[in-house]
């Protein structure tokens, strides 16, 4: 399976930035938005400002598993 990364850009808090992730990524980050029923730019924006360190392309990355992880972890 491959899996292209692409570069989208995204308005966070006022301001545009390009966040470069794999197509999945996307759509898993569109889908968590979806279910706590919050624009795509929010949710990236709450995930930057909880940033310590690392770019905002990664911190996404991590977000998404711990938050599949805490779901399949709940599911038991």
């Amino acid at each position: 399976m491959k899996s292209h990364v692409v570069k989208r850009s995204i308005v966070v808090e006022g301001h545009k930035t390009s966040v470069s992730l794999e197509d999945e990524f996307w759509n898993a980050l569109k889908e968590i938005a979806s279910e706590r029923r919050e624009t795509l730019s929010d949710l990236v924006g709450q995930i930057d400002g909880g940033r310590t360190q690392g770019n905002l392309s990664s911190s996404i990355r991590l977000f998404v598993l711990d938050h599949y992880r805490t779901r399949s972890a709940a599911a038991g």
